[in-house]
């Protein structure tokens, strides 16, 4: 099939690039595998400001190109996170993947939509701050350039699954979400890096729960109630665990826990209605159904629901680049979006101001 779109990638590191490595992790998980595996797509330029990392990934990309490409003498070109004008004036790729540290999101966006190229795909979070982040919402208005921004999981298959199932269960009347690590989730020393689990990994919690909100209307998450707030034994102005608390006008009680000091990574998210109850999280989803009990004479009990195929594969990454082609080709809207990763950034920013 003919490549219809042009692509960049500027950030050729884990999620640009080395995830898609991964044998564990279901593939493609980068940018750049996503890209490759995509036939509307063909990669023509990367950029780096490693060029060790940007030399490899020039190399891996030039062997699949003269294996699967029509043209079998297409080579991509390279380029320095200082040769930004270079880039276009070389390549004008139709879609610049910012797959960089946070800390040059802003810097990078920037330029990149001064551009005026069709598409940016942004990695998550949208920036550091909502301060950063309204300077590229701006920037897209004026040069009316469309950003997707990679909160994978508004892609994946069982949570577009669980999304829709949430109609099955009745009124919701508790959501809990959750995220395990061992990263501390607050350090005021990173906050010029953006380098804590609250902004790294809290920014996907934060934003499937928004996501699944959606569902229900609920679009917002305001005047958070923290509890648990747990601080490091030794450096006290670091955070270790907390759980925020909200109450939306169709969902009376959310709770969205993270700790930094597990021994594990995990994210899961309940939502339990009235009449069932969905469980989703990384590598499991099981939907619940109201059913008579077999337990209790007049009652009735929550089942698991053997009417729901859930997909073996979510397609997280395969689905977003899809989403992206889809776009541009006038199918469908953006499924992740400025608006929507601004949201999720403010919420992420009222809680640190509640726990700092």
């Amino acid at each position: 099939m003919e490549h219809k779109y042009s692509a960049c990638i500027i950030g050729t590191g884990r999620i640009g690039f080395t995830l898609g490595f991964d044998k564990k992790r279901e593939q493609p998980a980068s940018h750049t595998m996503a890209c490759l595996n995509n036939p509307h797509i063909r990669i023509t330029c990367g950029c780096d400001r490693d060029s060790e990392a940007l030399l490899n990934w020039k190399r891996f990309v030039d062997r699949h190109i003269s294996q699967f490409s029509l043209n079998k003498k297409d080579k991509v070109k390279i380029f320095s996170d200082k040769q930004i004008d270079e880039l276009f004036l070389s390549c004008n790729p139709d879609i610049v993947i910012i797959a960089v540290n946070e800390d040059s999101h802003l810097e990078t966006a920037l330029k990149v939509i001064s551009k005026k190229p069709k598409l940016v795909v942004l990695e998550k979070p949208v920036a550091l701050n909502s301060k950063e982040g309204m300077k590229i919402v701006k920037a897209a208005e004026k040069n009316k350039v469309p950003v997707l921004v990679n909160h994978e999981r508004r892609f994946a298959e069982d949570y577009k699954l669980a999304k829709k199932y949430i109609k099955q269960i009745g009124a919701v009347q508790k959501i809990n979400a959750s995220l395990f690590s061992g990263m501390r989730l607050y350090d005021p020393k990173a906050e010029k890096s953006g380098g804590y689990s609250l902004l790294h990994d809290g920014t996907h919690l934060v934003d499937i729960v928004m996501y699944l909100l959606e569902a229900l209307g609920d679009t917002k998450l305001k005047q958070p109630v923290i509890t648990g707030l747990l601080k490091d034994e030794k450096e006290k102005k670091v955070i270790r665990g907390f759980t925020a608390n909200y109450s939306t006008k169709q969902c009376p009680d959310i709770s969205i826990l993270m700790s930094g000091r597990s021994r594990y990574f995990g994210f899961e998210v309940d939502v339990i209605g009235t009449e069932g109850k969905i469980c989703i999280g990384n590598g499991h989803a099981e939907f619940f159904k109201r059913q008579e009990s077999k337990l209790y004479t007049g009652f009735y009990s929550l089942v698991e629901d053997s009417s729901v195929k859930v997909p073996k594969k979510t397609r997280y990454f395969a689905n977003m680049i899809q989403n992206g082609v889809d776009f541009l080709d006038g199918k469908e809207e953006l499924r992740s979006t400025l608006e929507t990763g601004m949201n999720a950034l403010k919420v992420l920013e009222d809680i640190k101001e509640k726990i700092k």
